[in-house]
This record gives structure tokens, sequence and C-alpha cells, in this order.
């Protein structure tokens, strides 16, 4: 192995509370991608974050990281503004927390080209969302983020990553909730513009698939400490760690519930149908889903999958019948709609946004039920035991959890009404693969035990086929297949669905 361009030798992050980061050591060449895995709270954004001097005054960093030989920790802010943006870019893993809501992506991605001297920025910064795969790259330009799908945000974190030709991109999560075939997209396009740029890449990820497919060499950390590392190859095919094994074997859990074909229907639809102005999100879109079983709603970004989510729960106005344990309830309204609700709740895809952080974690989990005027003694901390949770975490907020945790807690909540229905928006999008693992165990055991019906919105094809009884494809609001989930993946009928698939085999 040559110079490195990109080197981290024995860097550790402290704080009042303790290590983040206990004597990481890692490099990556001119050229290279590398792989950094591991679980939430391993310390892989915080080592590359220090690295770059981007934690806060609270965070004491020691060790080396230099770049191209030149050391940047304790290096003057000016000498980090020039190489920050510049030779050295990070896409981030949210990009409706990175970018401005207020600001055009134009503007955004020509921010860096002006910060660093460039010119040509608005020109050249149409040009980039063409270069990454955002069609129609002028007209686009124009956009605000929230008129953007998930992909397309992404793609413009990747465009202000690349304007200035960087010699390192740090990609952090960069395709953790989008669908796979986006992610294939995204990524391949990252390898793409690496190798006609040349440059070095870093990518962060809880995703094995994602690492064994595009990274040469893998670092794999647990705790603040690099527990293994080597060719991807060599890890795969030899783990030497404990943990790397269990990375590379957690794998969605069967449920062992009542799988009955011939169940009592729990929630149904005929002739659905949702439309923003002209254009529908949802276009005649009929299901059934009966008690005990599993429904997998898949397709890409824009499909219309959450926005069905909403409809069949009556959170988004829609046309067509709606039925909750047979019952039609497409036009309650009021009261009586409120007293229906119990019969179907809803876990949102992203555990941070879905929990007010001004409530304690007992406050959240009954909410649902004083709303219904239904509130009974201990009814907090049996939720939070039935969902594997310390009821001393009641008197926590969520800023004080994990994900994982956060996801039990926004689970206990959907259950606290003792629904029939829950409806899982992306349950594991956020999370990483042995977090996954767990919640997925968590809500296997609870459908058994409660004859519960999952509507499961997910872009994880390997989740779908491990997780659900029946598929429904769909693309631009329609219904593309559907069937038992073993059928759909054995033998799928359409080409929407193949492509589906191979996008989702990216290595494992």
């Amino acid at each position: 192995m040559g110079e490195p361009l990109f080197a981290i030798d024995s860097l550790r992050v402290d704080y009042d509370a303790g290590p983040a980061v206990a004597g990481v050591s890692l490099r990556v060449c001119a050229g290279e991608t590398i792989a950094v895995v591991g679980e939430s709270g391993s310390g892989k954004t915080q080592t590359l974050l220090a690295a770059l001097g981007l934690l806060g005054p609270e965070a004491r960093v020691r060790g080396s990281a230099r770049f191209r030989g030149q050391e940047l920790i304790g290096a003057p802010r000016p000498m980090l503004d020039r190489l920050r943006g510049d030779r050295i870019t990070v896409v981030f893993q949210e990009p409706m927390t990175a970018l401005d809501p207020l600001v055009r992506v134009s503007a955004q991605i020509a921010a860096p080209i002006l910060a660093h001297g460039g010119g040509a920025a608005k020109s050249r910064a149409s040009a980039l969302l063409d270069e990454v795969g955002i069609a129609g790259g002028a007209r686009r330009a124009g956009a605000y983020p929230h008129q953007l799908s998930g992909g397309e945000r992404q793609r413009v974190m990747i465009a202000m990553a690349l304007a200035n030709r960087p010699d390192l991109l740090i990609a952090d999560e960069p395709t953790t909730a989008l669908d796979a075939t986006v992610q294939k997209r995204i990524l391949d396009g990252l390898q793409t513009q690496r190798q006609a740029l040349g440059l070095a890449m870093i990518l962060v990820t809880h995703d094995l698939r994602l690492a064994r497919r595009y990274a040469s060499r893998v670092y794999v950390m647990r705790a603040g400490h690099v527990v293994e590392e080597g060719t991807t190859a060599a890890i795969f095919a030899a783990p030497r760690a404990a943990y790397t094994k269990s990375l590379i074997e957690a794998a969605p859990p069967r449920s062992p519930a009542d799988r009955s074909e011939k169940a009592s229907e729990a929630l149904a639809c005929e002739s659905l149908r949702v439309a923003y102005g002209r254009k529908p999100a949802v276009d005649g879109v009929s299901l059934v889903l009966r008690q005990g079983r599993t429904l997998a709603v898949v397709g890409e970004s824009g499909s219309g999958k959450s926005t069905l989510a909403r409809a069949l729960l009556r959170l988004q106005p829609s046309d067509g019948e709606i039925r909750w344990m047979g019952r039609p309830v497409a036009r309650l309204e009021g009261a009586a709609l409120r007293r229906a609700r119990r019969a179907a709740q809803i876990v949102f895809q992203d555990p941070f946004a879905a929990l007010s952080p001004r409530l304690s974690v007992d406050e959240i989990v009954v909410e649902g039920l004083r709303a219904q005027g239904r509130l009974y003694e201990h009814a907090a901390r049996l939720m939070l035991e039935a969902v594997g949770l310390d009821p001393a975490f009641g008197a926590r907020t969520p800023e004080a959890l994990s994900g994982g945790q956060r996801q039990r807690v926004a689970i206990a909540r959907a259950l606290a009404v003792e629904p029939a229905v829950i409806a899982l928006d992306e349950p594991t999008s956020s999370l990483d693969r042995v977090v996954q693992r767990d919640i997925l165990a968590l809500l296997a055991r609870l459908q058994a035990e409660r004859g519960l019906a999952y509507l499961c919105i997910t872009h994880d094809l390997g989740l779908a086929r491990a997780f659900a009884d029946d598929v429904l494809v769909l693309k631009d609001g329609r219904i593309v297949e559907q069937g038992p989930a073993t059928e759909v993946f054995a033998q799928p009928a359409k080409d929407y669905t193949r492509e589906l698939i191979e996008a989702a085999e990216l290595g494992l």
C-alpha cells in the first residue's frame, strides 16, 4: 500500500460522560474506497468528525489525523476551512437536516464553489445536478429541498460534495432511508464519479451489503475501537472477531404468528385514490390485510408507499373505500373516527422525529390512551415492559435514548391502545443492522402474542422477504404486482419487480 492520502492514528474523543472514540487508526489511499462499519454509537461518525475538527468544544480530541501529510488535529481554523468543502467533503446521512429548507438547491450547491473562489457557480450547479442523475438539472435547480424526493435530496448533497472536485469524499450513511433501486443508483453514481475524478472515498455505514459491494477494505468498529480490519474479501470470507461475525450473521427473523390466509380481514381498501392537484399519488389501489399476517408494500421513493399508509389510517384525505376490522371508516369524522382509531395505529420511520422532546417517555407512551379517555394506572410501565424496556426509562426524555430504544418507545405507544393493525413505515431504516434484528424480533414476538396485522412500508427487500407473508409492489401510485412473498420473490411476474429484486442484491 502506498503513502496514504488520509490517515488517522490513535485518535481519541472524550466527553465528560466517557470516551466516544478510544485509539482508532485507519488510512485511505488516493482513489481507494474503504468502509467503516459498526452499530449506532460505535464511534464511526465521531471519529471522522473529530478528524475534520467538526465536533463541539465539549469534545476533547487527541491523536493524529493527517491529510497529504498535513496534521489536522489542533490545526488553525483558516487552514481547516481551506480544506473542508474543497479538498475534503462530506455527504451527511439526513439531507433534510443538512440542507437549508429556505434556500433553493442551486444556491446551496453553488455555496461551496463560491466559498473556495470558483466561478460560474450557477451554471456549474445545474450541470452538477445532471451529473448526479437529477433529470432536467436546470429546471430542478430552482426547487427547494421539500419539493424533491428523498433520493433527489441525497443527490443534491452529493452534488455539493463534488462541486470542487475533492480528493476525499466521506459518505456518512448516504443511502440509509432510500429504497434499493435508488440506493444502487446513488452508490453506483458515486463510484462512477470517484473513478472519473480519481478521488478516495470513506463509506460510513451499518449496512454490510454496501461495504461488501463498494469497498476494497473494511474497518469494523465497536464501542469506540476498531475490532477488525482487512480486505473486504477476507473479512467476509473469514471474520476473526466475534462481533464481525454477529454483524454478518444478523438477519431479520421470521415471525411465528398464526399466518393463516383464511384469517379475518383486519385492514382493506378498494379503489383507493389520493391526488395532489391533478397528479395521483395513489391511483386505484385495492388490498386486503388479514389478522396475524404481514403485508409489505415495496417500491421506489415517490411510488406512493407512505401516502398509501397514511390514507389507509385516515391521516391523509382520499377517495375510495377503507375498512378496519370489517368496519367502513372512510366517511367517519370527529368523535366517531377518534373512537375507531384504536383499531389502527402507526409507527413512523424516524424515531428521532416521531417522539416529542418535551415529554417524558411515560407521557409519550400513554398519549393515545389519554386522548381516548382510557388512561389506567401503570399503563406506561406495562407497555415499556412489553417492548423490552426497563420501566425506569419512563422518567427519561427521548434525547437520552438510543435509536433502538426510541423505536421501542414508539412501538409501545402504538400498542397501548390495543390495536388490531399497526402500520410500520420504514420501521428499521434509520437503525443499524444488529438493532434492526432486535426490533424485528420484538415485532415478531408481539405479533405472535397479540395476533397483530402489520402493514410494513419498506424499501428494504431483504426485510420484506424475511418478514412479510404477502407483498404489494407499487410504482407511480399503482399496483404493479402483489401476492404471497415467497412467490413474488421466487418468480416475479413484472420487469419492475425483477429490477427491484436485482437492485437489492448488493452483495449478501
